[in-house]
């Protein structure tokens, strides 16, 4: 197989050398770091010493209030909840975050991997099925659901609400669900756009956290499953990727 090496070239000199004599490093190094967006001493402090404090505030995310809302919401009715993720790596790690942080506080609740090849990928009527003659009235999609239109239509009119925690493109039409958190949609204010669909979940979870005074480290445990998901699905290790997979590989 013909390989073909893109060599990218430094654009500013001068950058180089200030963030050299910054850092005091060899001259490499620096050009090394600038080519990883590394310009300045403050970015190389976050670039080498990621922290917790670092991470974005969750409601930063558009729906996030009314998602965490909807789980509230379910929690003081008794409500029955699934949670539904993909069978591939990045969908699993997602279940497995929100579904072990949130079973100490939804009691009823149960999780669904959908089989690879009766479902496809994705949301599947089958789901929706299940969950309406089970009575489960919530459902929280992780890793999928964004372009899921005629499936969230499907289940609204079998009284089956649904919470999207997806990464993936948004189409023309957003899916009529409760909440859609995907930072990827074009409103959305969210200040980092790369993180996996298990990110998305955390993200959840810390929102959770913040809204009902939990101690944030019930769901700073489950960042190995984050870095997983960060690694599996190959998205950038950059900016709160890199701070999630930092302390991910610690725990």
């Amino acid at each position: 197989m013909e390989k073909k090496w893109n060599i990218h070239q430094i654009q500013n000199v001068e950058e180089v050398s200030s963030l050299q004599a910054a850092l005091a490093v060899d001259k490499t190094i620096a050009k090394l770091l600038s080519l990883r967006g590394v310009k300045t001493f403050d970015d190389a402090k976050s670039f080498f010493r990621p922290s917790l404090d670092m991470l974005h505030d969750p409601f930063l995310m558009k729906g996030m209030d009314v998602a965490v809302d909807r789980i509230v919401q379910a929690i003081a009715n008794k409500e029955k909840v699934l949670i539904f993720g993909d069978y591939d790596v990045d969908g699993t790690t997602s279940v497995a975050l929100v579904y072990s942080f949130f079973k100490k506080y939804i009691p009823e609740m149960r999780y669904y991997i959908p089989d690879r090849y009766a479902e496809g990928y994705g949301i599947s009527f089958k789901s929706i099925d299940y969950a309406a003659e089970n009575n489960y009235s919530l459902i929280i999609a992780l890793d999928c659901g964004i372009k899921a239109n005629d499936k969230i239509d499907y289940a609204n009119s079998k009284n089956v609400d649904f919470i999207i925690c997806d990464h993936h493109l948004p189409g023309d039409e957003i899916p009529k669900a409760v909440a859609v958190l995907d930072p990827k949609q074009h409103d959305c204010p969210y200040p980092y756009k790369e993180l996996a669909g298990c990110g998305i979940g955390f993200k959840l979870a810390q929102a959770f956290c913040i809204q009902n005074g939990i101690d944030e480290q019930e769901v700073f445990e489950y960042l190995d499953l984050v870095v997983t998901s960060i690694a599996a699905d190959i998205v950038p290790i950059t900016g709160e990727n890199r701070v999630l997979a930092h302390y991910g590989l610690k725990s």
